[in-house]
């Protein structure tokens, strides 16, 4: 029987997910796993010498899991790693609030006990595919799990966009950006933006205005077949595309941006099965004192269910 593997991405900028590393590949090993890390992080941390140093580009092809150590800006750059090869991403939340996380820090331990017998469920995370076109050509390709965000480059100065759906014109904005964003995004940039919170397993794409000078400058929530489209006026000296707020593209005039329906979708690991309200409701600590309803649907026993 081939051995079984596990990729280890970690925060190396905080101790606190140094530590958590180490804790995590001793257990992993203990209960007879392979443990993996990427060459990028491995003088950071404390390791075995049987830990296996494998490059970002294809470090999670051939593991059963990638087990993520750090906030949502950790697992995103885990779901950069995993995605390719189509392998499940779990997260244990050392951030602030830590949407895309599946566990807590403290429920290391049983994190790992499950991880070691299987233990969980897998969900699709629908992605968005971007293209930057110049003059009709094609300069850069990017990908998103939460959004992609167009910005404006100089703090003073607002961005003029043209936005489109489903090849026709919508509006025009003179506004500090537009983000566009899936289900998935709808709890990050999108939120803070004024969007609405969509549910993951609603398949849909975000347009969010941010401050947007103009009467007509609502979220929209539009078909996972639609495609979405902002194009930078000559107005504007230039502007910033940012995916998943990790990966930038300048936008000089006249560049058009073009977002649909990523091709390859993140798959997250699961461990609880409770409600997205349940997640919703722990991480926003949203007050629901006086509920009386149902209680058919209890949250899922045991740590790290909330």
């Amino acid at each position: 029987m081939t051995e079984r593997s596990v990729l280890v991405v970690t925060h190396t900028g905080r101790p606190e997910a140094l530590e958590a590393a180490t804790e995590a590949v001793g257990l992993l090993r203990k209960a007879g796993l392979s443990v993996r890390v990427l060459a990028a992080e491995s003088s950071e941390l404390t390791l075995p010498e049987d830990v296996e140093v494998v490059s970002g580009s294809d470090g999670a092809r051939g593991s059963d899991l990638v087990i993520v150590l750090g906030g949502d800006g950790t697992i995103l750059r885990g779901a950069e790693v995993a995605r390719p090869s189509g392998t499940p991403v779990l997260g244990v939340n050392l951030g602030h609030i830590g949407f895309l996380a599946e566990a807590e820090r403290d429920d290391l331990s049983y994190t790992v006990e499950r991880v070691v017998a299987k233990d969980y469920h897998v969900e699709e995370r629908m992605t968005i595919d971007v293209v930057v076109r110049l003059d009709g050509q094609a300069v850069a390709r990017e990908w998103a799990l939460n959004d992609a965000s167009i910005e404006k480059a100089s703090r003073e100065r607002m961005v003029d966009l043209v936005t489109e759906v489903d090849g026709r014109p919508l509006s025009r904005w003179g506004c500090d950006g537009v983000v566009m964003a899936t289900p998935t995004g709808s709890t990050a940039y999108a939120f803070s933006a004024g969007g609405p919170v969509v549910w993951p397993e609603v398949e849909a794409m975000l347009l969010v205005p941010i401050s947007a000078h103009a009467l007509f400058a609502r979220p929209l929530v539009v078909a996972p077949t639609s495609e979405l489209a902002v194009t930078v006026q000559p107005v504007t000296a230039g502007a910033v595309l940012w995916c998943d707020g990790r990966r930038r593209v300048d936008l000089p005039p006249n560049t058009r941006v073009e977002v649909r329906r990523g091709q390859l979708p993140v798959r997250l690991a699961r461990l609880h099965r409770s409600p997205f309200t349940d997640r919703l409701v722990a991480k926003f600590a949203l007050p629901v004192e006086g509920w009386r309803g149902s209680r058919l649907a209890e949250p899922e026993a045991g740590p790290g269910s909330a």
